[in-house]
C-alpha cells in the first residue's frame, strides 16, 4: 500500500476514534446523567472503564512503543464486548422508553461497526508490534504521527519518555485489573453487571 494512502487512513482512523470512542460517548454520558437513564448511565460507566485502554494506547504510541499496536486492537475488541456483553444492562436498555435509548442504540451499532473495520485495518500492521523500535519501518511509524500530534497539542514541552512511562504504568495497572476481573469477578457474576 502507498505510504500516502496509509497516512490518510491512519489519520481517518484516529479522527473516527475520537468521534465514536471519546466525544459521542462523553456526550451520551452527560445526557444519561441529566435524564436519569440508569441503564444507559451504567452501561456507559462500564464502557469508560474499558475504553481507558484506548487512552493508554495513545500514550504508549507517543513514546513510539510497538506494544501500542496490540493494545489498540485489544482496546477496540474490549470496547465492543463491553457494549454487548452484559445481559442485565441490555435488557434494561431494551425496556427503557426514554428519548436517549434510540440515540444510545444507534451509537452502539456505529461504534461496533467502526471498531470492527478498525480492528481489521490495524491487524494489517500487527507485525509492527513485534519489531524493535530501531527497526520499525516507515509504514509502522506513520501510526505514531496522530498520537505525537496529540502530545504536541495537550502536553507541549513534556518529554515523550515521561508520557510513554505513564502509558506503560497505566497499561500495567489496566492489565492487573483485567486479570483480576477475568479470574475472580467474572466467574461469580457471569453476564450480570449489577446485582440488586
Amino acid at each position: 500500500m502507498d505510504a500516502t494512502l496509509i497516512r490518510q487512513l491512519v489519520w481517518l482512523d484516529y479522527r473516527l476514534a475520537l468521534l465514536f470512542v471519546v466525544f459521542v460517548p462523553f456526550g451520551l454520558l452527560c445526557w444519561a446523567f441529566r435524564s436519569s437513564s440508569e441503564a444507559v448511565k451504567r452501561s456507559l460507566l462500564l464502557y469508560w472503564r474499558v475504553a481507558s485502554l484506548f487512552l493508554i494506547t495513545i500514550y504508549l504510541a507517543i513514546g513510539s512503543l510497538p506494544i501500542s499496536f496490540i493494545s489498540g486492537i485489544v482496546a477496540e475488541i474490549l470496547i465492543v464486548l463491553a457494549l454487548w456483553f452484559w445481559q442485565d444492562l441490555n435488557e434494561d436498555i431494551e425496556a427503557s422508553r426514554q428519548s436517549l435509548r434510540p440515540v444510545y442504540l444507534g451509537w452502539r451499532w456505529a461504534v461496533t461497526i467502526y471498531c470492527g473495520v478498525s480492528i481489521v485495518f490495524r491487524a494489517l500492521f500487527a507485525n509492527c508490534a513485534f519489531t524493535s523500535i530501531e527497526k520499525l519501518s516507515d509504514t509502522c511509524k506513520i501510526w505514531f504521527e496522530p498520537p505525537l500530534s496529540f502530545s504536541n497539542t495537550f502536553h507541549h514541552g513534556v518529554p515523550v519518555e515521561n508520557l510513554a512511562f505513564f502509558g506503560a504504568v497505566g497499561g500495567i495497572v489496566y492489565g492487573l485489573y483485567l486479570f483480576s476481573f477475568l479470574a475472580f469477578s467474572l466467574p461469580k457474576t457471569g453476564r450480570i453487571a449489577f446485582r440488586d
